[in-house]
């Protein structure tokens, strides 16, 4: 998981920002299956 956004949940656990969590979780795991995606059509070419 990228820095920023580590940082950037533990600011919003703290603040108990139910929006921001939600929002950030979201772009964790669009990055990690963009991530996963790239993978597998890389070990393919």
């Amino acid at each position: 998981m990228p820095q920023w956004l580590c940082q950037q949940l533990m600011k919003a656990y703290l603040k108990k920002d139910r929006r921001q969590i939600k929002l950030l979780n979201e772009c964790w795991f669009f990055y990690r299956n963009s991530a996963e995606r790239r993978d597998i059509v890389q070990k393919d070419v």
